[in-house]
């Protein structure tokens, strides 16, 4: 007999399992993981992993229920090495899609060995322009008056491989705390979107 399940409950397939990578706050965190819990993102945040021991990420994960893998990179012997227990996490959770959302380490040979071409990242500029850490700020800087957001899939060079989805705005303010608040809203709204379509072009093989 099968058992029983609660009223109202249907089969379902087991919702695809995703891992985000952060280093900071985890505002993208969030929201990719709100957009799990809501529905409007057919998947779970299986795995947060973190470089950051004390970044304000972990509280969000903590908060949220969400298994964590918090390390120091340099308890580790080198990159490989570290990376080869993130791998080891990543498989043991099943996770199918790598989001990185600020996290702010360059992904070694040993994750895109496991999991090239299922990592992507976002990145607050339309690449090829404004690579790097502070690109709004040195997009601000330079004057421009559009902005955006890039997803892209990760290799192993600095914000490169190819792009996978963009969103522009236009912004000719000179408040930067307003234009950052704007790129997050931006970003939160396209990631979700992005990896949704991912995954369904996964399960279309």
């Amino acid at each position: 007999m099968s058992p029983l399940r609660p009223a109202g409950a249907a089969a379902q397939e087991p919702r695809a399992a995703i891992a985000v990578f952060a280093s900071g706050s985890g505002s993208n965190f969030e929201a990719i993981a709100a957009a799990c819990a809501d529905g409007r993102l057919a998947a779970r945040v299986a795995l947060l992993v973190c470089d950051k021991p004390g970044a304000p990420v972990c509280g969000r994960a903590e908060r949220l229920g969400i298994e964590t893998f918090v390390f120091d990179p340099h308890a580790y012997p080198s990159k490989a090495a570290f990376e080869g227990e993130i791998v080891r996490r990543l498989d043991a959770a099943r996770v199918r899609l790598v989001c990185l959302a600020g996290y702010m380490r360059l992904v070694g040979e040993t994750l895109l060995g496991a999991y090239g071409g299922r990592i992507v990242n976002i990145h607050p500029s339309l690449l090829p322009a404004f690579k790097g850490a502070h690109a709004i700020r040195d997009a601000f800087d330079y004057g421009v008056r559009v902005y955006g957001v890039t997803i892209h899939r990760v290799d192993a060079s600095l914000d490169g491989g190819p792009i996978v989805a963009q969103r522009a705005f236009d912004y000719a303010g000179r408040d930067r705390e307003e234009l950052e608040r704007r790129v997050h809203a931006v970003e939160h709204v396209l990631y979700v979107e992005t990896i949704g379509q991912l995954l369904k072009e996964q399960d279309k093989g």
